[in-house]
């Protein structure tokens, strides 16, 4: 099986972080350096009428929405997915189910996969988002979170579940202006010594977010 010349897990502090928002900033700054790029979001949960994860990532890598999550394994129903498939009297689907919907095509520089909410969200009967992740064996791990109150708990939390792997740190929503978020970017980099990313309008932020991936 073809494997990205460079493979990032894209996983959160919890659910609403940005992950996807994010995935999609990071694959535009791949294509703009010319690369080629697939992404994979092995299971997906959702409302049903809303656009999903794997729309909007398919849109970013120009995959059809069904190669980013494979038809069987998209879930109208808006929790857990091994929650939502017994919710929808489906059978719920595995890691194994969850490593075949990860293939990817030939030549593809850098390959992204997206978890669901948080670490410990269950993605499958026998796994959570965090099982991925040395299952992928991959070359970087973006964690994203926010940048307010709770943030520093959540990251060392995080960090902690995923050593010995130190994850790049994704400060989404910071604002330069709000006191509390420089205090909270500032411990995260100098005191806990993560790389961090803090996502601010103006900053090219994802340059220097796909520099970081590009030289581990």
């Amino acid at each position: 099986m073809s494997r990205p010349a460079t493979l990032v897990v894209v996983v959160g502090t919890g659910t609403e972080v940005g992950k996807t928002w994010v995935g999609v900033h990071l694959l535009h700054a791949a294509i703009g350096e010319g690369m080629n790029v697939a992404a994979r979001k092995p299971v997906q949960s959702f409302a049903p009428g809303e656009i999903t994860d794997a729309e909007l990532l398919a849109a970013a890598t120009g995959e059809t929405a069904t190669a980013v999550c494979p038809a069987d394994l998209w879930l109208p129903a808006p929790m857990a997915p091994p929650m939502a498939a017994e919710a929808l009297g489906r059978a719920g689907p595995t890691l194994a189910d969850l490593a075949a919907a990860t293939a990817w095509p030939s030549n593809v520089d850098l390959g992204l996969v997206e978890t669901v909410g948080g670490l410990y969200s269950p993605i499958a009967d026998d796994a959570d988002s965090i099982d991925l992740v040395p299952m992928l064996d991959p070359d970087a791990v973006v964690l994203v979170a926010d940048a307010a109150l709770g943030t520093i708990n959540a990251c060392r939390l995080a960090a902690r579940a995923l050593a010995p792997v130190v994850p790049i740190i994704v400060v989404n929503r910071y604002d330069p202006g709000d006191d509390l978020h420089r205090r909270n970017l500032a411990w995260l980099t100098d005191r806990c010594g993560f790389p961090t990313v803090p996502v601010r309008a103006g900053a090219r932020w994802e340059t220097q977010l796909l520099g970081l991936i590009t030289q581990r």
